[in-house]
C-alpha cells in the first residue's frame, strides 16, 4: 500500500471529538472577535457627534419678545421661527381651519401649544429654502405669513401652505414650555 493509499490517522478523543472540529471552533471564534473588533469602530462613528448632541434641545426665553414680533433660533443646525402673534393673528388663523382649499390640511389649534406662541422650522417643504417674512419690511405672502421667493410659495399666520409648489405646510417641531417665558425645543 502506497503513502497515499493509507488511511488518515484517528485523532479522535473518547467523546468522538476531532482535533479538525477543535480548529473549526477556534477559528471561528476568533475570526468573531476579530470582525467585531473591527466593526466596532465603524459603528461608534454612527453615534451622534458631542456638538450634535449638545444642541438636541434648545431653551428660549421668550419674556422679551413683543406682540407682533417674529424671531428665529437655530436648534440642530436648522433655523426655528418662533412668532408671537397678535390676535388678528390668530382669528385669521382659525378663520382658514375650516377652509377646504388647504393643500396640507391642519388646524391651527393642533399646530400650536398656545395660540399666541407660534413655533416651527423655517425651512420651505419644496426645496429647503428659507421663507421670507421673519424681518421688519420682508415679503409676507398673501396670507400674512411667510414666502419663499425661491419658487413662490405662500404660509398663513399658522405657517400651513395656501399657494405655491411646496406640498407641506411649516414643520412644527418637539417642543414644550418648561416654563411661563421659557420654550424648550427638542
Amino acid at each position: 500500500m502506497s503513502a497515499a493509499q493509507k488511511p488518515a490517522a484517528d485523532f479522535t478523543n473518547r467523546n468522538g471529538k476531532s482535533r479538525r472540529d477543535f480548529l473549526f471552533y477556534v477559528t471561528s471564534v476568533t475570526g468573531a472577535v476579530g470582525l467585531a473588533s473591527t466593526a466596532w469602530p465603524f459603528i461608534d462613528s454612527m453615534n451622534p457627534a458631542a456638538d450634535v448632541r449638545a444642541t438636541a434641545t434648545v431653551e428660549i426665553d421668550i419674556a422679551p419678545i413683543h406682540l407682533g414680533q417674529r424671531i428665529t433660533v437655530m436648534w440642530q443646525g436648522k433655523p426655528v421661527f418662533i412668532d408671537h402673534r397678535t390676535s388678528q393673528q390668530i382669528a385669521e388663523a382659525k378663520a382658514d381651519d375650516g377652509n377646504s382649499t388647504l393643500i396640507d390640511p391642519a388646524t391651527d389649534t393642533s399646530r400650536v401649544i398656545r395660540d399666541e406662541w407660534l413655533v416651527m422650522i423655517g425651512i420651505c417643504t419644496h426645496l429647503g429654502c428659507i421663507p421670507s417674512g421673519q424681518r421688519s419690511g420682508d415679503l409676507i405672502g398673501n396670507w400674512g405669513g411667510w414666502f419663499c421667493p425661491c419658487h413662490g410659495s405662500h404660509y398663513d399666520t399658522s405657517g400651513r401652505i395656501r399657494k405655491g409648489p411646496a406640498p407641506k405646510n411649516l414643520v412644527v417641531p418637539p417642543y414644550k414650555f418648561k416654563e411661563n417665558d421659557v420654550i424648550e425645543i427638542g
